[in-house]
């Protein structure tokens, strides 16, 4: 019995010691990971400004191609570019065995012609990064080139995907079509979004980080007048639309109000159903059409809004006009898998610090990411990181005319998820 717990005694000894050996271990790459981030961030800086001097379109993204595999091979990683389009997959690969790991990043650029509020203006005509795509791809680089100068202590191997076409909601889908799961084995998957919130910010939630998008279409004869159409078209949106004690989740600026937006467990952008203003009302072929984006929170709500629709119709006696209800598109939400987002913020926290994770509590309206997609194959966190300064008049509001970045979210971007991948990959 002596020699039993004497036994046990000294395997918990040793047990102790190698925990604490691999915690000094991990101490000291994630202070490396923060000098690495500091001394590369001008360089950052400048390839930021570059790939948003030079924006490309949805599956126009060559030159964007072209400059992330030259920094890739510079960092030594093996770089892939026969997958989907101008997609582009640079490998790192591990000194030891460990998981498969990927981080995503999207590269195209929007139509649009609104003032560019920089000193590095987009040199192609009606085509500009308002949507933070060229801030996403320099994240990627930068945690690449900080885990390439710490190859020697990962575990395993990361892919860090560039992904076009996402505006179009393609790439992604495409990728996976083309074989990318097949071809690298991928463990888990990571990417984010820059968001209006303050820099500084990362928020995450678990599940639904977007409503449910649907766009429905109400087929009827052409029998009833414009006016009877446009009269139906609203009972249709008043009987649909939902939303938190009358608050208006569809007014943008809201999400990063403390009282309301979404980092408040009272948030406005929680159990809400929004409906376009103005539905898209025409005829074709003798017959009337009505349509309109849905964006619900609560997926067992979905099944409603059909029986919703008919019955709106069959209250204003409009039933033998009625053709047909019916969804002619839906693309899949982003949903954080619960045990990774846990396990992030978990992570995040203890090197870190608590408070450099922001709790999400609510669904961005009018948003969506073809992220979902891997999502469906791979389990995977989205992360929002905040981009706004509102002392120097930078908001980084997605899509808007007005949108700009506060460049320092490149560095928290870089040092944050560095150190979240390679806790992961153990």
């Amino acid at each position: 019995m002596k020699y039993n717990k004497m036994y046990i005694l000294v395997i918990l000894l040793i047990q102790s010691i190698s925990i604490s050996a691999q915690t000094e271990i991990s101490d000291r790459i994630h202070q490396s990971i923060r000098l690495e981030t500091d001394s590369i961030f001008d360089r950052l800086v400048e390839i930021r400004r570059d790939f948003h001097k030079y924006p490309e379109l949805s599956s126009e993204e060559k030159r964007t191609q072209e400059a992330i595999k030259k920094h890739l091979l510079e960092l030594g990683l093996r770089v892939e570019t026969d997958i989907y389009g101008y997609g582009i997959v640079g490998i790192l690969e591990g000194e030891k065995k460990g998981k498969n790991i990927a981080w995503r990043a999207d590269m195209d650029a929007l139509p649009d012609d609104s003032p560019d509020n920089v000193d590095f203006k987009s040199m192609t005509k009606g085509v500009k990064h308002s949507c933070g795509h060229d801030v996403h791809m320099t994240i990627a680089l930068g945690i690449a080139e900080v885990l390439a100068k710490n190859k020697n202590s990962l575990q395993g191997t990361v892919y860090f995907i560039f992904q076009p076409e996402e505006e179009t909601f393609e790439g992604a889908k495409g990728m996976l079509e083309n074989g990318l799961i097949t071809k690298f084995k991928v463990d888990e998957i990571y990417g984010l979004h820059v968001t209006p919130a303050s820099v500084g910010q990362i928020l995450v939630k678990p599940n639904e980080m977007f409503p449910y998008q649907k766009e429905v279409r109400i087929e009827l004869k052409n029998t009833l007048s414009e006016e009877e159409a446009k009269e139906l078209a609203t009972k249709i949106r008043n009987s649909l639309i939902r939303s938190k004690d009358g608050s208006k989740p569809w007014e943008l600026q809201s999400l990063i109000d403390p009282e309301i937006g979404l980092t408040n467990p009272n948030t406005i952008f929680k159990d809400f159903l929004i409906a376009e203003e103005y539905f898209r009302i025409y005829s074709e072929n003798d017959k009337l059409y009505i349509e309109a984006q849905l964006f619900e929170t609560d997926s067992a709500r979905l099944k409603n809004i059909i029986p919703t629709i008919k019955k709106v119709i069959e209250d204003e006696n409009y039933s033998p006009q009625l053709l047909s209800v019916s969804y002619i598109r839906g693309n899949p939400i982003v949903q954080n898998d619960p045990k990774l987002t846990n396990s992030s913020i978990n992570v995040l926290d203890s090197i870190y610090g608590k408070g450099i994770v922001t709790a999400c509590y609510g669904q961005v309206p009018y948003s969506n990411d073809d992220f979902a997609y891997f999502q469906q194959k791979i389990p995977g966190v989205y992360f929002f990181l905040g981009g706004s300064n509102f002392e120097k008049g930078i908001i980084a509001m997605m899509h808007a005319p007005y949108f700009g970045v506060d460049e320092e979210c490149i560095r928290i971007g870089v040092r944050a998820f560095s150190s979240l991948i390679f806790e992961r990959l153990k």
